[in-house]
């Protein structure tokens, strides 16, 4: 069946036994791409026949579906027009992990950060009621997502406009961590919703059977029902905001979400459908580990087994993890914070040993901050690990209740610089830019695994606004030190001296400037290396006696440039009225970086030992290779 469809109209024509056997195709093409690419599967798989369904019931692209995060758009990628470029799905040049509006008139907004379809499906439907166009706007959004506060701020707008928005809840019980909060409460309360529903349907249907009061009585028994529906029926908290409810529905089920769906075009006003997927669908691996499925490396199919990285050091994120451990056996106070990503910033032991001290806020960045701060206020060192690309959804919080208060609060930024497959929205290269502008926060980041350890422990225990930014993946494979020392604020460390140049790196460019140091002393250039260690506070003493020196910098790091470390410098410089012959900062220039193996996106852009020795050599004057 698969090999008939190339855009959704194709499918329109095909019976719902002919849907279920592409829905089955489609499930395959996705395993095994993903088995040899990576990427987000256990998403995916539930939702395919809620995908089938969509473009099936609406006139698409007419019709317009935003989709959540993206975590569940390869079906909706393989029947748009992409079918025979999925295979390079997360590859570079290949097709985005993720909605991008780009690639496809199909993708109607891109995403990759989670919350934003009912917010983006109402601007498009307002956009559409000012130019005079009609069609339908269905948002599509996952129960994990609807604990982000942005969510309920589109659910406000658009319960209150009263305007033909039409709301898919796909509720699979399960965003990446188990989901929190009163709202999840209520959701996992929908398997006794389609009791009471059943129940009341099989009551009403043998009160009609009675002859002559059969009929009185089912109308008793429905405005009994108004007074205690609130109780038992999970729709109601969206009725309240101004939505029809509809729902629960068997995400899974083909015959019934076409027929509910075809139903629900012909109404009008603001509709929440909620429908009840199964995550990892149709791969056994997938659906009983949801979570090691939600995003995954290449795997052997037959086993689920993910295969074999190459032996370095431990991972950044495992470090992370057994450093907290270390920390908080010695100190009470300290807690840690996630948001919905307990196991993917290493907290799954933390949270095991210390349930009373760990706190996932679910999707709610923005909260979690705010949250953190109170816990300051009383003496608590909360440490709250969010990877890079999603603190900057919480941005106005570390700046206005962390840092203009001066909380100690301690932010531990995974997935720092160039993090691959993932793509643009998942990079974290701004990090350095949007932090150091901030009073009294201290930027920070470790040159390996063992630094981090130390970073952790002086963060704790320096009494102010700290972050640490650590790359994805494994470490350099160094020693580790017996015990943890705390690092003087603002203190780099000078590991290579030479009077020919000096290159300043931070974080995860320091060892490529090493291996570069090494390369062109082969040359005869002889290079000081500095690990600043900060971007806030910096040794100034120590980088402006290297730059009076060598008269020849560069700056290396895995940041925008723009704002970044490389610009703390410069002004560092013309603070300091030093003027060197020859100055150049390497980082990411004025763009989003696509996607693509950290390996090839850092030779890209000039940030590996390759690039650093290129850029050496043509400042000393000599030909590169």
């Amino acid at each position: 069946m698969l090999q008939q469809v190339n855009i959704p109209s194709d499918i329109r024509t095909l019976t719902i036994e002919e849907l279920i056997v592409l829905a089955h195709e489609i499930r395959k093409e996705i395993i095994e791409t993903v088995a040899a690419n990576g990427g987000h599967l256990a998403s995916s798989l539930g939702a395919v026949e809620l995908t089938l369904a969509l473009h099936y019931v609406f006139n698409t692209p007419e019709d317009k579906i935003i989709w959540d995060v993206g975590h569940q758009t390869y079906a909706h990628k393989i029947i748009t027009g992409r079918k025979n470029e999925f295979c390079t799905l997360r590859k570079s040049n290949g097709l985005s992990g993720f909605p991008k509006r780009e690639e496809s008139v199909y993708d109607t907004f891109g995403a990759g950060h989670s919350s934003t379809s009912i917010s983006a499906g109402s601007g498009i439907l307002e956009a559409q009621h000012l130019t005079g166009r009609q069609s339908k706007i269905i948002s599509v959004i996952g129960d994990g997502s609807l604990t982000a506060g942005l969510a309920f701020e589109g659910l406000n707008w658009a319960g209150d406009r009263q305007k033909n928005l039409i709301i898919i809840l796909n509720d699979n019980e399960m965003s990446i961590s188990p989901n929190v909060g009163a709202l999840s409460s209520y959701l996992n309360r929908i398997m006794t919703g389609q009791q009471v529903v059943k129940l009341k349907s099989r009551i009403q249907a043998f009160l009609k059977t009675i002859p002559g009061i059969g009929e009185q009585m089912v109308r008793i028994t429905k405005q009994a029902e108004e007074s205690f529906k609130a109780f038992l029926v999970p729709g109601m908290l969206f009725e309240e905001m101004g939505f029809k409810y509809i729902g629960p529905l068997e995400g899974n089920r083909l015959d019934h979400l076409i027929k509910n769906f075809g139903n629900i075009k012909e109404l009008s006003g603001p509709i929440l459908v909620h429908i009840v997927t199964k995550k990892g669908k149709g791969y056994r691996f997938a659906e009983e580990e949801p979570a090691r499925f939600h995003g995954i490396g290449p795997f052997d199919i037959e086993t689920g087994i993910t295969h074999a990285e190459e032996e370095t050091g431990p991972a950044y994120t495992s470090v992370f993890g057994d450093t907290m451990m270390c920390l908080a056996a010695e100190n009470p106070n300290i807690v840690a914070i996630t948001a919905a990503m307990r196991h993917g910033t290493g907290l799954d032991a933390f949270a095991k040993k210390y349930p009373e001290r760990f706190f996932d806020v679910g999707i709610a960045e923005q909260h979690g901050v705010t949250f953190a701060a109170g816990l300051a206020v009383e003496g608590i060192v909360p440490i709250v690990a969010i990877y890079s690309t999603f603190l900057q959804r919480a941005y106005d919080q570390v700046l206005h209740d962390v840092c203009l208060q001066n909380l100690p609060v301690v932010f531990a930024l995974d997935r720092g610089g160039i993090v691959g497959d993932d793509g643009p929205t998942h990079h974290g290269l701004f990090d350095f830019s949007y932090l150091r502008s901030i009073p009294n926060i201290v930027v920070m980041a470790p040159k390996d695994e063992n630094e981090l350890r130390h970073m952790l422990k002086t963060a704790v225990y320096c009494g102010k606004p700290v972050s640490i930014r650590y790359p994805r993946g494994k470490g350099v494979g160094v020693p580790f030190d017996e015990k943890l020392q705390i690092i003087d604020l603002g203190r780099g460390e000078t590991l290579r001296s030479g009077n020919d140049l000096a290159i300043i790196a931070i974080g995860s460019m320091v060892y490529p400037a090493l291996q570069a140091a090494e390369a062109l002393s082969a040359k005869g250039i002889e290079v000081t290396v500095i690990n600043s260690r900060f971007v806030k506070p910096m040794d100034e003493d120590l980088i402006c006696e290297s730059a009076e020196r060598t008269k020849k910098i560069i700056t290396v790091e895995e940041n925008v440039l723009m704002g970044g470390f490389g610009s703390a410098a410069l002004e560092l410089f013309a603070r300091r009225g030093i003027v060197p012959e020859a100055v150049e900062c390497l980082g990411i220039g004025d763009c989003f970086v696509e996607q693509g193996s950290q390996e090839e996106l850092r030779k890209r852009y000039g940030i590996d030992a390759a690039g650093i020795i290129r850029s050496a050599s043509n400042m000393m004057g000599l030909r590169s290779e």
